[in-house]
């Protein structure tokens, strides 16, 4: 299922039956013809400054092993960064890492709105419009926030092959996180790594999940690790099994 060149959002399975609500906030990278390449070369905008790299990949496969809901922006996080508020800084990135986006410099007042009414806020209201029809029809929501992260930046080296960030409540991330090393004993698994939501990067994760009472969760998984459909899988795969047990011990836990 392909996104229309100019739509904001895609809405995957939105029937699904799975309590797990995926969100892919960065999942593209591309630009509307209106700002043909911003000024950046092929490289920068196949790179991580311009989407998550195989977020969305992981995505659409939990999407088949959970029959869960995905909602994800079709838009590069360079024209506008829908994981952030407003008034945030970098709501328009200017720099991204060490890349300079300079034709987002200087924006007007017009052109800035036209950004957030094209792009950023159908992909929210197509998130609330799910989860609106989802409590309506009396169907659980546990928000599931997919990204990925570079392995080095800045020339720092983020060990971490996975990482989870929660909101202002931290029971199913702490129950994610739980499982996942029950899982895989071994894993270098970061908590609130590499971000945490001191940075501003958890709108998507507070506004939908936390502003609505929900269980809900960020993951963030290092990009080289899903850049091939063997570590999709294995990801996947993985993520599939730990959120369903995360769900089935917070269950256990409220049910004491």
């Amino acid at each position: 299922m392909r996104a229309a060149e100019q739509s904001p959002v895609l809405v995957s399975n939105a029937e699904g039956t799975s309590p797990f609500v995926l969100v892919c906030d960065h999942a593209s990278n591309r630009l509307p013809e209106r700002y043909g390449t911003l000024g950046l070369t092929q490289t920068e905008r196949v790179s991580h400054i311009a989407w998550d790299p195989g977020a969305l990949a992981v995505s659409l496969r939990l999407v088949d092993l959970l029959d869960a809901p995905l909602v994800q922006s079709t838009v590069s996080r360079l024209v506008i960064d829908c994981n952030r508020d407003l008034d945030a800084p970098d709501l328009i990135w200017t720099l991204s890492e060490a890349t300079e986006i300079a034709a987002n410099k200087g924006l007007d007042a017009a052109e800035r709105a036209y950004r957030i009414a094209q792009f950023h806020q159908p992909y929210h209201d197509a998130i609330t419009a799910l989860l609106d029809a989802r409590a309506a029809a009396g169907q659980e929501s546990i928000l599931v926030c997919v990204h990925s992260f570079t392995p080095v930046y800045l020339g720092v080296a983020r060990p971490w092959p996975i990482g989870l960030i929660h909101g202002q409540d931290t029971g199913y991330t702490a129950a994610l996180r739980d499982a996942l090393a029950t899982d895989d004993p071994a894993l270098n698994l970061g908590w609130n790594q590499p971000y945490a939501a001191l940075n501003g990067v958890t709108l998507t994760l507070e506004k939908h999940g936390d502003g609505r009472g929900l269980d809900a969760t960020m993951i963030e998984i290092r990009n080289d690790e899903i850049l091939e459909p063997a570590g999709v899988d294995l990801w996947s795969q993985r993520l599939a099994r730990c959120l369903t047990a995360a769900r089935e011990a917070r269950r256990e836990a409220m049910a004491v």
